[in-house]
């Protein structure tokens, strides 16, 4: 199970402490920073909100960190470009109980900060917004339409999260849960990843209906990249669904084949039956791999960044490293013999053309599949020694 840092819910901060810091981040949006800053302010004090407004400056060349101060936000420069560097820049400077997440593009209602604040103050952790049920016309391109609802069913059934609308730009979160989130990515996909991350650390996270108005300046967004760099995310989070089910399913193909090939030998030609039985081979091979990658990653998630899988700790509290170490060598074992029954055929016949290949390729099979299980077995060993050693503290 992963361990929680967070013990209590912040109440609202006393004193002159910054209740909600607003983040945007900026990359040339001289048309619109300044409206966006002046909402904010707005926003917050007409609901009575102690708040800050920070602007990212993500490496604008048209003067909006400038205008941004004009407004009365507090600039924070970010060189390096990107929406979730933005963001991770933003984060490390807030100093509000609460963060408010949105674009500096207008097609957020500032007016809607109160609604999630309101949801954090009432028990959530994580709120979103969902704007699928009411973009405006020009608000979103048509292939944004299509591809964000289904990138997010397939987040939702990878991960088991409640959302709707997994990339909208408008959030709140408590800033308390930064440190479980434990952000690292500096692109478009931070926005998928926090979503994750909430989901897998069982936060609260509550979605609510907003509207999505046309932008304001050039769009930064590029749908085919960031729609791939969000997908590639999913699925390293997801090593069950990246290699272990791939490769399980491969695996299972080529062991099938094999034993076709020796069950019906008889039935086929010569050149038929080792053709398949080298192919059958080889998907073991490389079934047995993806499913060593798809452990060693799920031992990572759950051993170094605290993902919780009881399935996968149950398993690892019944079968151990020698476990695995016995299996891959008893595996080993197989193949030398076999190999070495090959071997003496082919010395008792004077060194000729090897007449056993069937023998010999599924003797090599053995030793090669021997080898991954001893050696991923200790991958998996030393990626839960983190563990281990917190629970021994």
């Amino acid at each position: 199970m992963a361990v929680r840092v967070l013990t209590e819910r912040q109440a609202a901060p006393a004193g002159d402490a910054v209740l909600v810091s607003v983040v945007i981040p900026c990359l040339n949006e001289a048309e619109s920073i300044g409206q966006c800053v002046n909402a904010a302010r707005r926003v917050l004090d007409n609901a009575h909100l102690d708040g800050e407004v920070i602007v990212v400056d993500n490496g604008s060349d048209d003067g909006s960190g400038v205008l941004a101060r004009l407004a009365g936000a507090r600039v924070v420069d970010e060189p390096r470009r990107g929406y979730g560097s933005a963001y991770l820049a933003g984060f490390a400077e807030a100093k509000g109980a609460y963060i408010v997440m949105i674009d500096a593009d207008l097609t957020y209602d500032f007016a809607e900060i109160p609604r999630f604040i309101r949801e954090l103050d009432g028990g959530a952790e994580l709120v979103m917004g969902n704007r699928m049920d009411a973009v405006q016309p020009g608000a979103m391109p048509m292939l944004s339409r299509i591809g964000n609802p289904l990138m997010s069913r397939f987040l939702n059934l990878l991960f088991r999260t409640p959302i709707s609308d997994t990339w909208c730009g408008l959030r709140a979160f408590r800033k308390d849960i930064l440190p479980v989130l434990d952000l690292q990515s500096t692109g478009m996909e931070l926005a998928s990843e926090m979503v994750i991350r909430a989901a897998r650390t069982g936060l609260e996270i509550r979605e609510l209906q907003i509207a999505l108005h046309p932008r304001e300046g050039e769009s930064k967004l590029s749908p085919f990249r960031d729609g791939w760099r969000s997908l590639r995310l999913m699925l390293v989070y997801h090593p069950n669904f990246l290699f272990l089910f791939p490769g399980a399913f491969v695996g299972a193909i080529g062991i099938l084949l094999m034993l076709l090939v020796f069950a019906g030998a008889s039935l086929f030609g010569h050149g038929f039956y080792i053709h398949t039985l080298i192919g059958g081979s080889l998907l073991v091979v490389v079934g047995t791999q993806l499913v060593g990658f798809g452990l060693c990653g799920r031992a990572y998630a759950v051993y170094q960044f605290g993902d919780r899988d009881p399935a996968f700790e149950r398993w690892g509290r019944r079968i151990r490293l020698e476990h695995g170490l016995l299996l891959g060598l008893a595996l080993m074992a197989a193949g030398l013999a076999v190999g070495g029954v090959v071997v003496a055929h082919w010395i008792a016949r004077g060194l000729g053309s090897l007449a056993e290949e069937r023998i010999t390729i599924l003797a090599a099979t053995l030793i090669i599949v021997g080898v991954q299980v001893f050696f991923t077995s200790f991958m998996v060993s030393l990626l839960g020694l983190r563990r281990r050693d917190r629970a021994a503290a």
